[in-house]
């Protein structure tokens, strides 16, 4: 597994890294064949009045993103509570895939690799030739990101993955753009276009 490690707003010390290093490892050391990549980002509240030290977490997994993110007053902790998340998660998505969850007969499809999705698309061309680099506006941020047809279930497993409040998805069936969210007083409610 490649494993890549950020600081943001503090140094990055030997013996943080190590920490970091050795927790994420054992978290993942029971899916090490289907996490390709790790990327961490540990980062400190530049508001020193918010003591607030963060660990964000980003897995690779057979082509899904699994994203786990834990906030606390001290940065060990931080990463202590994100690598518990995150062995959680991979356990739930490994045990979605396995096949006892499946009726008889049947398997889970399987979800390309990286390296197989990149291998589709060659870039023949420079994608900066000509091109201008532009800021966003304060506060935009942009992000792009493929969209394979899914269910409502499909997506509802991913947004509990990636551990955000929403997740938008095209719809298997109309084949339309969907908003998957989870209310706030339970459950989950769905976004879609009124013709």
């Amino acid at each position: 597994m490649k494993l890549l490690i950020h600081g943001r707003n503090l140094e990055l010390t030997p013996a943080l890294r190590e920490y970091t290093q050795s927790k994420l490892e054992k978290a993942i050391h029971h899916f090490n064949s289907i996490v390709q990549q790790a990327d961490v980002y540990l980062s400190v509240a530049r508001n020193p009045s918010v003591p607030q030290q963060t660990a964000e977490v980003t897995v690779f997994a057979n082509g899904t993103i699994i994203r786990a993110q834990e906030r606390s007053h001290n940065l060990y902790a931080s990463i202590d509570l994100v690598a518990n998340k995150l062995s959680r998660q991979l356990r739930r998505y490994k045990e979605r895939h396995s096949d006892h969850h499946h009726s008889k007969g049947h398997r889970a499809s399987l979800t390309p690799t990286t390296e197989a999705v990149l291998e589709e698309k060659n870039i023949d061309e420079s994608l900066i030739k000509n091109k201008e680099a532009h800021l966003p506006n304060p506060g935009v941020r942009k992000k792009y990101f493929s969209m394979p047809l899914m269910s409502v279930e499909e997506a509802r497993h991913q947004l509990d993955l990636i551990d955000h409040d929403f997740y938008m998805f095209k719809e298997i069936e109309t084949k339309e753009l969907q908003v998957i969210y989870k209310r706030n007083h339970g459950g989950y409610g769905v976004i879609q276009a009124k013709e």
